[in-house]
């Protein structure tokens, strides 16, 4: 079996035994009873429990435009980050999570407006992943999108839903920075960004 392709195993090679809620709120936290199959025996590994998180599924767009030679971050506080020894405050992509049976693209548009006042047209689809795949259940979809971006940032987010969101316009050449620095601490962000700068060179080399 090519495992570029298809896993070693699948769903079918997993034993559940129970499953109960520990915890339902904005996300909800399950106790799992399971055996899963082990590499090279024909046999299931002893019975374990697992804590899942379950958390609704997210989509996040990196907001860019070539002929400004520009891109939009985000920051926001994350409580996540709450003990982070530099700051709560995280720079991100444009993000959110989907409301009911809304599309990944249709939930990024109406993030966009929201949390940048941009309105996004095309869309590319980059990569579609799992977090932190150890104990959470979210699945991020993550898309770029060429859009006019504004001369400045400025405050956007719902108030209603407690967001306070600071738009930051970032030029082509501040990127080696960011990564450098050490300023960027979340997957999406980072795989985005790295997307971008792979694009930037290979235009590069194009046109050299």
């Amino acid at each position: 079996m090519d495992i570029v392709e298809h896993a070693t195993f699948s769903q079918q090679d997993v034993k559940i035994h129970s499953r109960e809620y520990m915890f339902r709120g904005f996300v909800q936290v399950e106790k799992v009873s399971l055996q899963h199959r082990m590499f090279n025996q024909n046999d299931f590994i002893p019975q374990i429990q697992r804590e899942l998180i379950q958390r609704k599924t997210a989509a996040g767009v990196l907001l860019y435009n070539d002929a400004q030679q520009r891109f939009a971050l985000i920051e926001q506080f994350r409580v996540g980050a709450i003990d982070d020894p530099d700051s709560p405050w995280q720079l991100e992509i444009i993000a959110g999570v989907l409301d009911g049976n809304e599309s990944p693209e249709s939930c990024i548009r109406r993030e966009s407006l929201e949390e940048s006042g941009c309105q996004i047209d095309e869309l590319e689809h980059l990569f579609s992943f799992y977090p932190s795949a150890g104990a959470c259940s979210e699945v991020f979809h993550l898309y770029a999108a060429e859009t006019d971006l504004p001369e400045h940032g400025g405050v956007h987010g719902l108030a209603d839903e407690g967001e306070n969101i600071q738009l930051h316009i970032f030029d082509y050449h501040q990127l080696q920075p960011l990564f450098a620095h050490g300023r960027l601490k979340n997957s999406p962000v980072i795989m985005a960004l790295q997307w971008l700068n792979q694009k930037i060179k290979m235009t590069k080399n194009t046109k050299g």
